[in-house]
């Protein structure tokens, strides 16, 4: 008898931002009119990473696309773009480029669609070693740096609102480790990813993004530096959350983003 097969038990369901539940196909229907998605993730949620994978392709069927990852930064796009051209092998570019340790699990499959479709991916973040001189040093520090090094950052100076909300909740966090300086590093990442998003966003396609949750959440992150320099463009935001019950969306998660991905707290992570 395997009638108990039958009945539902989803390890995860989305929401708009008002706490009403939809489908994927909803989801994507909307996603396909945006000029600018940016998929907020759990960094260690596997049903996070494989519906990163499954929009890519849904988009992919609706719209040409254009790729780009927090998970790559900036001076690593040379030696991405030699992968996705198949000039060098995984081994090469685990070698050459700063991969994430879940990077093999979590994200290569949606660069290598990217690879396998002769989709452009861009690698958006800011050298972690710049953002840490920020943690420590301040904006300042970046002045030092070559022209070179400048053009794997945002443009400076980088503009900056210590008052966003998302900014004043890492500093509640952190508590006594928190500072206006580890805040400041943060908007580094956000305003350089920010930058190579639009740098390489080309009218008429659609850009799919990759960040954490909390480089996006309440349309702030990196979608507040976004709209700074583009305001007239159409952005949408996921937003990853993990809850006991998924059966509606938390009041405290309404608002995160125009769709909200609620995961059972009981999903295993990646790491």
């Amino acid at each position: 008898m395997l009638s108990g097969f039958a009945q539902s038990k989803p390890a995860y369901r989305i929401y708009t931002s008002k706490g009403k539940a939809v489908s994927y196909k909803k989801m994507v229907s909307s996603l396909i009119k945006q000029d600018i998605v940016l998929f907020g993730e759990l960094h260690n949620n596997p049903i996070a990473h494989w519906l990163e994978f499954e929009l890519a392709q849904s988009l992919a069927e609706k719209r040409e696309l254009i790729l780009g990852a927090e998970m790559l930064e900036a001076d690593n796009q040379q030696v991405l773009n030699q992968y996705l051209a198949s000039e060098i092998s995984f081994r090469a570019l685990d070698t050459l480029a700063r991969l994430w340790p879940n990077y093999y699990t979590d994200y290569s499959p949606v660069v290598n669609f990217a690879r396998s479709q002769k989709i452009p991916f861009v690698a958006t973040n800011i050298p972690r070693r710049y953002a840490r001189m920020v943690h420590y040093q301040g904006f300042e520090a970046l002045d030092s740096l070559s022209q070179e090094e400048k053009a794997w950052i945002a443009p400076l100076p980088i503009p900056f609102d210590p008052t966003l909300p998302t900014y004043q909740s890492i500093l509640e966090m952190m508590g006594d480790h928190g500072s206006p300086k580890l805040v400041k590093a943060q908007a580094s990442k956000d305003a350089t990813m920010a930058h190579f998003i639009l740098a390489n966003y080309s009218p008429g396609k659609l850009f799919y993004h990759l960040n954490g949750s909390f480089h996006s959440d309440h349309h702030e992150g990196i979608v507040w530096y976004l709209k700074q320099s583009k305001p007239a463009l159409n952005y949408a935001t996921i937003s990853t959350v993990s809850q006991a019950d998924i059966s509606k969306l938390g009041e405290d998660n309404k608002g995160l983003a125009d769709f909200i991905i609620v995961v059972d707290e009981d999903m295993t992570t990646t790491y």
